[in-house]
């Protein structure tokens, strides 16, 4: 990747573990400076440091490449404007952005808080927005535009154990492709990765999912960040070790008509089923397979 970032600057949020230091690696190898912002706290969002900030940047200048640590809570206007901030103080521009910033509070959503709810919904979803606000304010003036990228994943369909997190999942590809929207004419792309690897928010999914390396997913950030994706936008990209695939533009797929004017609980109790039916929900018939091979196998043990 030697180059293909050269001379761009770039803010990559949640950079001190993960698939966030991944990526600021990767942007760093590939000739751009980099703002590793962290604000250094556990998965459950306390003991805030900036250690793991700083053990990133001292990695990329070991391997030859600029960058600088930054402890700022992005969940907050102030922290998001402090990022973005200091790679236009520092280097004169903010050509990028990368939010991979999150934090879980796990439980059943008949037993969540508010304060459970509302952290993760701040770090996730409202952390991508003081980022995405801030970077295209200033990426809007200038000639070369700029990119950002939104972490999502595959729980934005939907999660037993984590309401929170997959409201702020899909939270974020709605932004996301409203920033698209709203700042190609200004020269900026936006576009999702929703990927899956082995990390540290990974380690209690409750059922065995495909996930392949943090590494994985560098090469696909770069190059959404590049010059040569500057025409890529509003999409969705899975990376799971070697594959990367595209998501569908959400839209209707099938359509019914009432036989007169309007539907009656009824009639529509007659048509749905046979007309517009339902769509099959992905995780439910992932887990309900899984299910019943414990149970064979449950059975063949005995």
């Amino acid at each position: 990747m030697t180059g293909y970032l050269e001379g761009k600057n770039i803010v990559v949020t949640g950079a001190g573990n993960g698939i966030g230091r991944a990526i600021a690696m990767g942007c760093a190898a590939a000739g751009a400076n980099v703002v590793v912002a962290d604000y250094g706290v556990s998965l459950a969002g306390a003991d805030p440091s900036s250690e793991v900030a700083d053990a990133v940047v001292a990695e990329i200048e070991a391997a030859g490449g600029t960058a600088l640590a930054l402890a700022s809570d992005i969940s907050t206007m102030e922290g998001g404007s402090a990022a973005v901030q200091a790679a236009v103080d520092t280097w004169g521009s903010i050509d990028g952005a990368v939010c991979v910033a999150g934090i879980l509070r796990e439980r059943m959503i008949f037993n969540m808080t508010e304060e459970e709810f509302d952290d993760v919904i701040q770090v996730h979803l409202k952390g991508h927005f003081t980022v995405y606000k801030h970077a295209s304010a200033i990426m809007r003036k200038q000639e070369t535009g700029g990119s950002l990228v939104g972490i999502t994943s595959g729980a934005f369909t939907g999660s037993t154990s984590q309401c929170n997190y997959s409201a702020a999942k899909g939270g974020i590809i709605s932004l996301t492709k409203s920033a698209a929207l709203a700042l190609k004419r200004y020269g900026i792309n936006a576009n999702c990765i929703a990927p899956s690897a082995k990390t540290r928010m990974s380690e209690n999914v409750p059922f065995e999912i495909e996930a392949g390396e943090p590494e994985d997913v560098a090469p696909l950030a770069v190059y959404l960040l590049s010059d040569q994706a500057r025409g890529i936008t509003a999409q969705v990209y899975t990376v799971v070790g070697p594959r990367i695939s595209v998501w569908a533009q959400f839209g209707e797929l099938r359509s019914m008509f009432a036989p007169g004017s309007s539907w009656t609980p009824e009639g529509i109790e007659e048509a749905l089923p046979r007309t517009v039916g339902t769509e099959e929900h992905p995780t439910m018939a992932m887990l309900e397979a899984q299910a019943a091979q414990r149970q064979a196998a449950a059975q063949s043990s005995s």
